[in-house]
């Protein structure tokens, strides 16, 4: 069976890997274009094109792939997507006579869009995980192949979606395992229990200390390492890269204390003990060594 594999971050790396390292064919991959990085703004490729060039596989960086359908059809039976990245159009998936199918980052129906891992870190949830998915026009709407579960616990989105990104790779071979077996059975999800969630922008990352510190706990894990959670000290952004639940209580806002123990702040219901931060234009610190500095000290307001 011959495979298109599309993907772009390093999320999607492993499960490129994974199906090379089965022996799957795959024909080509598709990725994003190269994009300018850093201050001298060096043109860089994808993650995953650069897994592709070291895997010795052919590499297609449409800009759009919906204007290079030709040379893609008939290349392959299946496409298998992972954080591509580009909208399938009904030309691009009649591409593939045995259906193109997508690995995404949470238990289908909840969380369809683009901030799965970290929408499931927000809403609470004990579990999250990849769902195999069949591609139809409707986002992330299509029948399940197959899920693979894992737990959240306590998880930064860096540390869940790395977890996920080594499941996604055990998904991909698993599922082509049954492609190729033939008349897989498919699941309908389950449209009562649809939820949504977009992309995550820098202003959506601003901590409300009118919420819960289990609330503000959960904002902190799931804005680390990308976008950070943050919110304001005499009118300079504080980012928050680790905090827990602490029981006491203020006034929300109200640096309840800081010392050698963190930097504890008072929220509507409860308090957190930040244990790590970055201040305005400094580098990742501890919060302790930040309180030593006497730059936060007990009484002094947050918002």
């Amino acid at each position: 069976m011959k495979i298109i594999f599309a993907g772009s971050p390093e999320f999607a790396v492993p499960a490129l890997k994974a199906l090379h390292a089965s022996g799957a064919e795959i024909v080509a991959v598709l990725t994003q274009p190269d994009k300018p990085v850093g201050r001298k703004k060096i043109l860089t490729p994808t993650p995953v094109k650069a897994a592709a060039v070291e895997l010795g596989l052919p590499v297609f960086d449409f800009a759009k792939i919906r204007e290079h359908v030709s040379e893609i059809s008939g290349l392959a039976d299946i496409m298998i997507t992972c954080a591509y990245g580009q909208i399938l159009t009904r030309e691009v998936l009649n591409c593939f006579k045995g259906g193109v199918w997508n690995l995404h980052a949470s238990l289908l129906p909840k969380f369809r869009g683009a901030s799965p891992i970290q929408s499931a870190i927000l809403a609470g949830e004990e579990y999250t995980g990849i769902t195999v998915m069949k591609t139809e026009l409707e986002v992330d709407s299509g029948d399940i192949l197959l899920i693979k579960r894992c737990a959240v616990g306590e998880k930064t989105y860096g540390e869940l979606r790395d977890e996920l990104s080594a499941l996604a790779a055990d998904a991909a071979v698993e599922a082509l395992g049954y492609l190729k077996a033939g008349k897989p059975q498919l699941l309908m999800q389950d449209e009562a229990k649809i939820s949504h969630c977009k992309k995550i922008s820098k202003a959506e990352a601003k901590i409300d200390f009118a919420l819960s510190a289990e609330e503000i706990v959960r904002l902190i894990r799931a804005m680390n390492p990308e976008p950070i959670a943050y919110c304001m000290q005499d009118g300079n952004p504080l980012n928050i890269l680790s905090a827990q639940i602490f029981e006491d209580a203020g006034a929300a806002g109200e640096v309840i204390f800081a010392d050698k123990r963190g930097v504890c702040v008072a929220c509507k219901y409860g308090a957190i003990l930040i244990s790590e931060l970055i201040p305005a234009g400094g580098k990742r610190m501890k919060a302790s060594d930040y309180a030593n500095g006497r730059k936060i000290k007990t009484g002094d307001k947050l918002d």
